[in-house]
């Protein structure tokens, strides 16, 4: 048995026994797939950099094929160009991250709750470095799955590793917020990047009683995964699933560029919440949700939301007798509107994303709401 082989194995008995790796047919695909084929060289983070450095890590050089078989993200491109080949020697590199191969756990806990059954078509949004489309292939058939990539030079490489690995998807190089209008219906959708709503071509594309799993996420890059039934062209409901999912924001969906923040004077008074709750996953998830154009900062007492397009602020710090302040200015109130969601979301109990649906309507209306569609709830930024 191959060192490979071996390493590949004993990840998935790993992901087997801790419950994530439910369904053979999965687990059958994941041993059928070579993992290092689609990676390559990668980067890993310099530990307690600031800003966040990268050493690259070449394909053969120790701790290589152990990096890969962990259950980890692998960046593999920085800036949108910068891949680990392209450093030399030892160097490390200050660079954002636009590609990577996303964790096996979490690629395979998708695919399940995809739902998918033999027989349907796939539309894959984001191929990467094209293993999750490996993965779709060999438990589908190649002809079962289109995979649509955004970067052509990722979307080559990607083309070569399935070919290597012997899978012939059909694959796309273009905006995946666009879906593929010509290869259409499909019975399921998902999505490897993150959205700030549902693309509206990808609820035509995708049959009635056909499901699209999809991270909903914004710029203050608070997430969740959504599995959504289509009820009718341009017509959705479905709701938030358990567990922590993030990916990177789809480069349409991210926020523009800004200038350097400076904080300005404003009005202030009392906070009538605690800041740090909007630190946590799900309190983060519900102030995006009340001011989705804001940018968060900050942490803890002191956090800071500014909406670049407005030029409005505000920032909280602790205050006295235990209680904390915020200073606002600006067009939008923005720290009334997250008091103003964060409420109603303590006052049901502070469910995590489980206890959160989404309706998209035939007028386009896209809405998150706790409990029931008549519960409270806010606009997604269609």
């Amino acid at each position: 048995m191959s060192t490979s082989t071996q390493l590949r194995s004993s990840l998935l008995d790993l992901l087997t026994e801790d419950g994530t790796l439910t369904d053979p047919a999965w687990r059958g695909a994941a041993e059928a797939v070579p993992r290092e084929v689609f990676v390559g060289s990668y980067f890993t983070e310099v530990p307690d950099s600031v800003p966040t450095r990268y050493r690259p890590v070449r394909r053969g050089e120790d701790g290589w094929l152990e990096g890969i078989y962990s259950d980890r993200t692998l960046v593999t491109q920085l800036d949108g160009r910068t891949r680990a080949d392209d450093i030399d020697g030892d160097s490390t590199v200050i660079g954002s991250a636009t590609s990577s191969s996303t964790l096996p756990s979490l690629v395979l806990r998708m695919w399940q709750q995809l739902e998918v059954e033999d027989g349907q078509r796939v539309l894959e949004v984001g191929t990467g470095t094209g293993y999750s489309a490996a993965l779709g292939a060999h438990r589908l058939g190649g002809d079962r799955l289109t995979s649509v990539e955004y970067d052509p030079v990722v979307g080559r490489a990607a083309a070569a590793a399935l070919k290597e690995a012997g899978y012939e998807p059909r694959l796309v190089i273009g905006d995946g917020l666009r879906g593929d209008p010509e290869g259409g219906p499909y019975d399921r959708l998902i999505a490897t990047c993150s959205v700030r709503y549902l693309p509206m071509a990808w609820l035509h594309q995708v049959k009635p009683g056909g499901k699209i799993l999809v991270t909903l996420s914004g710029w203050s890059y608070a997430s969740g995964l959504a599995l959504l039934t289509v009820t009718g062209p341009g017509t959705a409901t479905g709701r938030l699933l358990p567990g922590y999912t993030s990916f990177m924001i789809a480069r349409p969906h991210d926020r523009p560029p800004r200038p350097t923040l400076a904080l300005l004077p404003g009005e202030e008074r009392p906070s009538r919440i605690d800041p740090a709750v909007i630190g946590t996953w799900t309190g983060g998830w519900v102030a995006q949700l009340a001011v989705p154009a804001a940018e968060r900062m900050g942490a803890g007492a002191e956090q800071i939301l500014w909406d670049v397009s407005t030029g409005s602020q505000a920032r909280t710090a602790p205050g006295p007798d235990d209680g904390w302040t915020v200073v606002q200015r600006g067009p939008v109130r923005l720290w009334d509107r997250v008091e103003a969601a964060i409420r109603p979301w303590q006052a049901a109990g502070e469910p995590h994303q489980e206890g959160f649906g989404v309706t998209v309507s035939a007028a386009g209306r896209q809405r998150v709401w706790i409990s029931a569609e008549d519960g409270p709830g806010w606009d997604l930024p269609v």
